[in-house]
């Protein structure tokens, strides 16, 4: 099974061929439908090509989404599209025992669905994982968006937290194996989820 983003629900405890959680996972938000205003009432993020961002080689990981001009917090970006597939299926698809690394193409929509943007997807599924993130993943109705958490310059790549989500039994070589190569100073080390602290 591929890792899940914080916030899934899914538990992917189970056989070893499971993969260890799920990702990504939107996040959950009513505000996304009803305070879109003006330009992103219109949802420019259907255009083609996208009119917040072009592709090109990154530093982080093979191709990122870079701004083609500011793009203000609280933008609607683009959707992330591609097949609707349920996790039996993607785990079908996808052996994490078979990868050198993990490297897939699957969103989490709910504990039964995952969007496989290795077929018919967009351009989203370029938008590379960071530690320190300008974006964030919204679950608007089973729908997934990338919405911007801060005002993102121009020539900036876009990038949001994956946080897979983690589960009891991750082991030394599962950190390894979702190694983080964001370069950032809040780098820490995973694109898994942050561990839980004590309370």
């Amino acid at each position: 099974m591929a890792t899940r983003k914080k916030g899934s629900t899914q538990s992917t405890k189970g056989t070893a061929k499971r993969r260890k959680g799920r990702g990504p996972g939107g996040k959950s938000s009513a505000r996304a439908s009803t305070a879109r205003r003006g330009i992103q009432a219109r949802y420019p993020w259907k255009e083609e090509p996208n009119p917040y961002f072009e592709l090109r080689t990154s530093a982080i990981q093979g191709t990122g989404a870079f701004a083609t001009r500011t793009i203000r917090k609280g933008t609607r970006i683009v959707e992330y599209l591609g097949q609707r597939i349920s996790w039996r299926t993607a785990d079908k698809r996808y052996d994490d025992e078979k990868m050198n690394r993990h490297h897939t193409f699957l969103f989490t929509v709910d504990d039964k669905t995952c969007i496989d943007a290795a077929v018919n997807g967009n351009d989203a599924r370029f938008i590379n994982h960071s530690c320190d993130p300008n974006c964030e993943a919204i679950n608007d109705r089973k729908r997934i968006f990338i919405e911007a958490i801060k005002t993102i310059p121009a020539g900036t790549e876009l990038v949001y937290d994956y946080q897979y989500e983690r589960t009891d039994d991750h082991t030394p070589e599962d950190e390894k194996f979702y190694k983080c190569r964001c370069g950032s100073p809040k780098c820490r080390g995973t694109i898994l989820a942050p561990l839980a602290t004590g309370g």
